[in-house]
């Protein structure tokens, strides 16, 4: 498989941990909605998060959404994972182009500017749980890690990168997120914070050929690895004309009248896969017809 994501646990399961290679998908998404760089650096980024946050829930047809809302150019990213390893997303304003930062990087942090982590998990219950933090570096992986310790009372730690080529595709894109349970003992949580201030970034490790196994076996190798499980992961969005069908039929009768009048085909995108669906003006009126019918 190309992309997957790998459960784990060391020091008899008081650590848990996760890893995944997210080349292919962030890819995927690049050629979807033809990011500038940074923007397929910070959308690549919360892909990556998403897909194994997705994973961490218990049943299949769980929803997460993972939500960025800053006061920098990117504006907003939106990425919705579910338990099965697929993964979709964008960026508000893909065509950002700022100067790189100090470090001559691509500035993710600049791109998303102060604000907000939205996470919401649909569980299929009467409400979804919903829970917000402020940004603490807007480099993402920090947002998360401290997502985790405020939000779930988790200490983790969350790694993310996505390397570019010359010719803007996506060369390297994976990431981490280790956490402690519960239980941990004082001396396992003591060893663990000094091996993970060790860690150079993610993006150097990716560069350098690390796969998952190799990433968490360089975190967590003198902690008794185990890994548990491997999971394919893509980027994938569920539209489809039949469901933007039903998005129409549940706006008002006097909005489709609107579009029929105009006597044109209309173009609905959907913003997850940048992927069009046209609905021609018969089309319109048979929506109208079947509203109606719905209402009667």
């Amino acid at each position: 498989m190309s992309d997957y994501i790998i459960r784990a646990t060391a020091a008899n399961n008081q650590i848990r941990a996760f890893a995944a290679t997210t080349r292919d998908l962030v890819e995927a998404a690049r050629v979807a909605h033809d990011p500038s760089p940074v923007a397929t650096a910070a959308l690549g980024r919360l892909l990556t998060a998403g897909s194994m946050m997705g994973i961490m829930m218990k049943g299949e047809k769980d929803i997460l959404t993972l939500q960025i809302m800053g006061n920098g150019p990117i504006e907003k990213i939106i990425v919705t994972a579910d338990g099965r390893g697929n993964v979709k997303g964008y960026v508000n304003n893909p065509n950002i182009i700022i100067p790189a930062n100090s470090k001559g990087k691509l500035d993710v942090a600049s791109a998303i500017g102060a604000g907000l982590l939205s996470v919401t998990k649909d569980m299929g219950l009467k409400e979804p749980y919903s829970s917000q933090t402020v940004l603490q570096t807007s480099e993402i992986a920090e947002d998360l890690t401290y997502y985790f310790a405020t939000s779930e009372q988790v200490p983790s730690c969350v790694g993310l990168g996505v390397l570019m080529n010359h010719n803007n595709t996506v060369k390297q894109s994976g990431g981490f997120i280790i956490q402690l349970m519960p239980f941990a003992e004082e001396v396992i949580i003591d060893r663990l914070e000094k091996k993970i201030q060790k860690i150079t970034s993610v993006t150097t490790l990716l560069d350098a050929g690390y796969t998952p196994e190799m990433l968490l076996e360089h975190i967590l190798g003198e902690f008794g690895l185990e890994i548990t499980k491997q999971i394919p992961t893509r980027f994938y969005c569920n539209c489809s004309k039949e469901r933007i069908e039903k998005a129409i039929i549940s706006i008002g009768k006097e909005d489709i009248r609107e579009m029929i009048e105009a006597g044109e085909s209309i173009e609905v995108n959907c913003h997850f896969c940048n992927h069009h669906y046209d609905f021609t003006v018969d089309e319109l009126e048979q929506i109208l017809h079947r509203k109606i019918k719905q209402n009667a």
